[in-house]
């Protein structure tokens, strides 16, 4: 196991800080903020207020430091005051939830689906029995959050049990037995995990489970895990569990966010957790000038800890929130609600010039425009995950600059006449039957680590294929290499016999690898409340089935009627971006999506931008999620 503290700061440096130096204070900061990150991020479970409390550990840090008497106990004294913020967050919550009422209260919930577990799962790139710890950490009580948070990293070798100890104001022998008690339950959570996963099911479970939200809860974890226990078929699935101990053994912590290690340079990120779609708001700001938010800077760009100490908590770290969100594995974000008639947002100016393309029918790129002669501009993209469905029209490279799309795709291995702006990335697919070639192939292979696969194979205007084609055809695409994606089905994605439950149950059985599940989703109620609803709704029954990651690479407000598009206001579909966006945002199984699309004529009003330059309000909202 790995020496615990290993990316702490020495006593020497301690001891510099609590002189005095300036430099050596920095470094301290710096150095301990990812053992923080971690403490904080994984006891509160992701909740949006992760970055506060991070913020409030550092201050208490910086300005308590010359009071600590013995600089060897720095690491325990660290640990110490992460978990006693902790508390005080745990604390006033309560009392938040006891005064509060309506939205307000709502508020103050953590969002279980975006919790460390979903974050250490992607971040980390965890597999298999790994993996399944991570994912039994969700059904924990709350009280074991804490304990959590720490003896993950005890286990990791990031601290000792002492310090674990200490820290919970605990006898190590009284710790000792907490801990082994929250291992029962994760133990038991694992066999539920295993067992909500396998293909074919247990039928017996499903039955148990018709009531479930799908939500992990303690409850649930007993109910669940007691079926587990007295059936024979999913006590068989748990008989090859490795130790929870050997498992956890030399993981590294979680990466930091970009957007907190952006402000601490020295900061210890581990080697290739790279930040990702995320440009500092300091970028750009000359040493010694403030960026956006007030924080002067030292000589390198960031704030000082000095500056910290004497910072509102609020003010300490300017793009803080930003910076999560931009991480591969995004924090929550507090929840959003749209009304039915909603005030016009900032973004709401009315629409400027007509559009200048014809659009194409869904999933069906258009014919090739003349390309915009402007060069792209370099957008500040708001999150990796955030994309969009681009085919070619006047001016569609810089459209999709300005865009602040993260990534894109355009229903084929290339994108002629589109320039990929810098910082975004372009996903390849393999659109349907005829696109399976040994030159597509390589085209796929070379554009990118994922790809995309059948489009809409369920209709007959698109790659109309059946089950047994698409598997007879998948083997050739595993080739690749790349992380594939299921078919996008145009509907019935969570039903029982339908086209992608037959295709996920014939991979199985056929031992083909599928990444994760593709979607496609248009909605016909025009509420934005109801719609978000009913989006939420269809993800989390597809995630409940087949329990892998889902991109969502197509959608939008649309009412097929026989077989002409009705679309709502620009207002309506801009509100329903909004609000849908942000309840993506607290699916940490969403890993991406893509809005439907990126140009806008008269006859596609879903579209973002009607040229280079001219965003729609749809196209303005698109910009401003995240």
């Amino acid at each position: 196991m790995p020496s615990a503290g290993r990316a702490l700061p020495d006593v020497g440096l301690v001891v510099a800080a609590r002189q005095g130096d300036q430099r050596a204070l920095d470094d301290v900061v710096a150095a301990s903020l990812p053992l923080v990150y971690n403490i904080v991020g994984r006891a509160l479970r992701g909740h949006a207020d992760v970055d506060d409390v991070v913020q409030e550990t550092l201050v208490r840090v910086i300005r308590h430091l010359p009071a600590l008497n013995d600089p060897a106990a720095y690491r325990s004294w660290l640990v110490a005051i992460a978990i006693r913020q902790v508390r005080d967050w745990e604390q006033r919550r309560r009392v938040a939830l006891n005064r509060d009422a309506g939205l307000d209260a709502i508020q103050n919930v953590p969002d279980p689906a975006s919790d460390f577990a979903g974050m250490t799962i992607l971040r980390l790139g965890l597999t298999d029995q790994r993996r399944e710890v991570a994912e039994a950490t969700r059904w924990l009580d709350p009280d074991d959050q804490e304990l959590l948070s720490l003896w993950w990293l005890e286990e990791t070798g990031e601290i000792t049990r002492n310090e674990v100890a200490d820290a919970l104001g605990l006898p190590p022998g009284h710790v000792a037995v907490r801990i082994h008690r929250m291992k029962e339950q994760i133990q038991s959570a694992r066999g539920v995990v295993r067992a909500l996963r396998a293909r074919p099911g247990c039928a017996d479970l499903e039955t148990v489970t018709v009531d479930w939200d799908g939500t992990p809860s303690p409850l649930w974890r007993k109910r669940l895990a007691r079926h587990v226990r007295d059936c024979a078929f999913c006590a068989r699935l748990g008989s090859t569990l490795l130790p929870i101990d050997r498992l956890l053994a030399g993981l590294p912590m979680l990466p930091l966010p970009v957007g907190l290690s952006a402000h601490f340079p020295s900061a210890a990120v581990p080697p290739g957790a790279q930040a990702v779609g995320h440009q500092s708001p300091t970028a750009g700001h000359a040493a010694g000038q403030s960026p956006a938010g007030g924080v002067p800077t030292d000589a390198g760009g960031g704030p000082s800890a000095v500056d910290l100490a004497v910072s509102r908590p609020r003010g300490l770290l300017p793009s803080l929130a930003a910076g999560v969100a931009a991480a591969v594995l995004a924090i929550t974000t507090v929840v959003v609600t749209v009304p039915e008639d909603p005030p016009a947002p900032s973004w709401a100016a009315p629409p400027s010039a007509a559009p200048t393309a014809v659009a194409s029918p869904s999933g069906t790129p258009s014919p090739s425009a003349r390309p915009s002669s402007k060069a792209p501009v370099a957008p500040a993209v708001s999150a990796a995950r955030k994309g969009v469905g681009v085919w070619n029209f006047a001016g569609a490279s810089q459209a999709l600059a300005n865009s602040k799309a993260g990534w894109y795709y355009t229903w084929g291995t290339q994108h002629p006449g589109i320039s990929t702006p810098r910082g975004v990335t372009f996903v390849p697919m393999i659109r349907g039957a005829e696109n399976v070639t040994a030159a597509e192939l390589a085209r796929a292979k070379a554009a990118g680590p994922e790809l995309l696969t059948f489009n809409e194979p369920d209709l007959p205007e698109q790659a109309n294929m059946t089950v047994e084609q698409a598997l007879d055809l998948w083997p050739q695409l595993m080739a690749t290499g790349s992380r594939l994606g299921s078919p996008a089905v145009a509907w019935g994605g969570p039903d029982p016999q339908g086209w992608l439950d037959r295709f996920m149950t014939g991979a199985q059985a056929r031992g083909h690898r599928v990444d994760f599940v593709t979607l496609h989703w248009f909605g016909a109620d025009f509420t934005s409340a109801t719609a978000v609803d009913q989006l939420r709704q269809y993800l989390q029954a597809v995630y409940q089935r087949y329990r892998k990651p889902i991109w969502l690479t197509e959608f939008a407000l649309i009412r097929f009627d026989g077989g002409r598009q009705q679309f709502p206001s620009q207002e309506q579909q801009a509100a329903f971006l909004t609000a849908a966006t942000a309840m993506l945002g607290r699916l940490s199984y969403v890993q991406r999506y893509a809005w439907f699309g990126l140009p806008a004529t008269d006859q596609d009003r879903s579209g973002l931008f009607s040229d280079g330059t001219e965003a729609t309000v749809v196209g303005r909202a698109f910009q401003a999620a995240r």
